[in-house]
């Protein structure tokens, strides 16, 4: 994937955080000219402050631009820039990094529910393969509700020598897996990645192997597996928790608003 192409974002969240993080890299808005709200006026004089061109057009053309109707009447063409952090810069940023690694996501609204959980609970950065990812699309950008302006996601050629990266740096890497030891026991206050694997197939063995220990969610009904996106928010919501009562430094908010 080419991080410097132009491509599009839609929907409020997505365009006015993109806005907020990274102005420099928002080449054209156009807006539904029939919108003449709140919202609307704020993501233009957001672009107006950026020195951003915007174009009044109709429905019908934002539908063909995003392939969709779900645009609220907004849509911007971006470059679509990668991280500017490294993985070497979060592992030396903090003693106790909290990293979310997806191993072969490929379904943009699972990626996108995902980094808004990783926004949410405070990861440091959401690591993913260069070739086995759905990368940053525009759905990606309009499900993660402006988390993926806010989060860095580093992409990596190679997963298996990030993780060998991570783990020479002191951090845990905790696979979320079948037959681990129970979520709610397991010590997580400490350096940690935790490691999901894609929809249905789970994680690949070499990935797994990788890992330092694996972690299961308890399943107390009838349902055998979660989505992906699901067990990554119920995976860092209770490391939040436990780093909460443990009163574990946290480095999101330092190096996050350097991004782009």
């Amino acid at each position: 994937m080419n991080h410097d192409e132009k491509t599009w974002i839609f929907g409020f969240h997505a365009v006015i955080a993109r806005l907020r993080q990274r102005p420099e890299s928002v080449t054209h808005i156009y807006f539904d000219e029939s919108r003449k709200d709140p919202r609307a006026k704020d993501v233009l004089s957001r672009a107006k402050l950026a020195g951003c061109p915007v174009e009044a057009t109709d429905k019908a053309t934002l539908d063909q631009k995003t392939l969709s109707g779900r645009h609220q009447g907004i849509v911007a063409q971006v470059k679509n820039i990668a991280s500017a952090l490294t993985l070497d810069e979060i592992l030396s940023g903090t003693t106790t990094p909290f990293l979310l690694v997806l191993d072969e996501v490929t379904d943009p609204h699972n990626l996108g529910a995902c980094l808004r959980s990783a926004d949410v609970f405070g990861v440091d950065a959401v690591i993913l393969p260069k070739d086995r990812s759905v990368g940053i699309t525009p759905v990606v950008s309009k499900v993660s509700c402006g988390a993926a302006e806010t989060v860095p996601v580093i992409f990596v050629t190679n997963l298996s020598r990030a993780l060998d990266q991570m783990k020479a740096s002191g951090v845990w890497c905790v696979a979320a897996d079948m037959d681990g030891e129970n979520l709610y026991d397991a010590d997580l206050t400490g350096p940690m990645a935790w490691v999901l694997g894609a929809e249905g197939r789970g994680l690949r063995r070499l990935t797994r192997e990788k890992c330092d220990r694996v972690v299961s969610i308890p399943m107390l009904g009838s349902v055998e597996s979660l989505n992906v996106s699901v067990a990554a928010g119920i995976c860092l919501s209770a490391t939040r928790m436990s780093r909460h009562r443990a009163g574990t430094p946290t480095l999101t908010g330092n190096l996050t608003k350097h991004v782009g």
